[in-house]
């Protein structure tokens, strides 16, 4: 927040909830918090699976809900619909910091996205090959999707942890590394993952696509508008068996990055609003709710609608879509005995084996062969640090096991990813505190 933002918020009307929201505003905008509120989920999860009340606790989220219209019938349980449909959400946001990475971040250069698309697809392949490796032939083998993704909330929230050692250099990697991961993370469910494909459905989704392709050629700027034809196209992708998430991805991917009105226009606009606000004739002029109303449009549309949407929808996202789903999916009974379940040791050594191991081997060839090179002050022992913190790959992973497996498999799918995840933050902490010195890097980023 600005320091002009911080003086015009000081000059509002104080209410007596202000000084109960305020506190929770500024831990919202602690950059660990969201890892904190998924952790406490997780852990909250896990004890009521393995608590006395641990079957009334997994059923809940079996409970069957839904609606009736006439002849149509959407029913489906509380799992199910967070899954896929309040997770679509998840990934919409997901496709628009892929979209903001590719137009305006890191990966928008070649030579400066070349190191972290390397590792990232080192720590894709890697994993699932051990994962495959190993399981070859057995029950499982079609969870090698599982150790692919990295899990963002987590790996920032161990960053921040380690606060001012970690570089600004090495920030940069390590998100846009976990930003490639997601595409790819992506097209596994896209591509690995999609069964009894609906012809008819799937083109059903793509015209409603193509609606939203028109609609913006068209000028329409009616967020409700967009939010409906959304909606045909999720459900349409959610009949089609290709996994409706992927919707969101798409609808994410075609969110404008430009602004509507530029600071120009806006600044003139406002030189005359301030005028008719400030002239002493407000009061009496007719249609003030229209006026007010239009200003706010204008305001908003003086930022791009990706901007507008990823401010507006990464808090719900953070604290209550994926703690929710933890809630759903994180839950189960652990069994000390099933750590040793090939399914359980298959992806523990995908996610503490392969990633780590995928990353710097890929990133070694490309800054060996000159397409990368290596951010300034970082080691290989700290790229190795970094592998391993990419290995926590909890959200992602448990959401690619629900697709990939069910019943026992499952359950210990989920037991390698929680044993994995935790161990891979434990290991990738311990390195980058060992290796990276304590040092204030707030001045060698402003001149970076």
């Amino acid at each position: 927040m600005t320091k002009a933002t911080e003086s015009a918020d000081s000059r509002l009307p104080k209410a007596p909830i202000d000084r109960l929201v305020e506190p929770v505003m500024r831990f919202l905008h602690v950059e660990s918090a969201s890892g904190v509120v998924l952790l406490v989920c997780t852990l909250v999860a896990l004890v009521l699976a393995n608590s006395p009340i641990a079957d009334s606790y997994l059923k809940f989220w079996k409970t069957e809900v839904g609606f009736a219209f006439g002849t149509f019938e959407f029913r489906h349980s509380l799992k199910h619909l967070i899954n896929d449909g309040l997770m679509v959400i998840f990934f919409f946001v997901i496709g628009l910091e892929v979209k903001r990475e590719l137009v305006l971040g890191e990966l928008r250069e070649l030579r400066r996205a070349a190191l972290p698309i390397a590792a990232a697809l080192g720590g894709m392949i890697a994993p699932a090959l051990i994962y495959l490796v190993y399981l070859s032939g057995g029950e499982g083998e079609r969870g090698w999707g599982i150790p692919m993704a990295t899990d963002i909330a987590f790996v920032v929230g161990c960053m921040a942890v380690l606060g001012s050692r970690v570089p600004h250099s090495l920030r940069i990697m390590v998100l846009s590394l976990a930003i490639a991961d997601d595409i790819g993370a992506i097209l596994v469910i896209a591509i690995g993952y999609t069964e009894d494909l609906s012809i008819a459905w799937l083109m059903a989704g793509f015209v409603g696509i193509s609606v939203v392709l028109a609609l913006a050629r068209w000028g329409v700027r009616s967020l409700p508008v967009y939010t409906a034809v959304g909606i045909f196209v999720w459900y349409a992708f959610h009949e089609s068996g290709v996994h409706a998430t992927i919707a969101g991805v798409i609808l994410g991917l075609m969110t404008p990055t430009e602004s509507y009105i530029g600071k120009g226009l806006f600044g003139d606009v406002l030189r005359r609003t301030s005028q008719v606000f400030t002239g002493g004739d407000f009061s009496s002029l007719p249609h003030r709710a229209d006026k007010v109303r239009q200003f706010q449009r204008i305001t908003r549309e003086t930022i791009s609608p990706l901007e507008y949407l990823e401010g507006m929808l990464h808090p719900w996202t953070s604290f209550v879509i994926m703690p929710i789903f933890a809630l759903a999916n994180a839950g189960v009974p652990l069994r000390l005995s099933e750590l040793g379940a090939p399914v359980a040791v298959a992806v523990m050594l995908g996610l503490v084996l392969g990633k780590p191991l995928g990353i710097v081997t890929f990133s070694w060839i490309a800054v060996k062969t000159r397409i990368a090179k290596l951010p300034d002050g970082i080691s290989w022992g700290v790229i190795l640090g970094a592998g391993f913190l990419a290995g926590i790959g909890f959200t992602m992973a448990l959401f690619v096991a629900g697709l990939a497996l069910s019943d026992v498999l499952l359950d210990t799918a989920k037991i390698g990813i929680l044993a994995g995840s935790a161990l891979c933050a434990i290991v990738g902490m311990t390195l980058l505190l060992v290796l990276l010195p304590k040092t204030d890097h707030k001045d060698l980023d402003k001149s970076s």
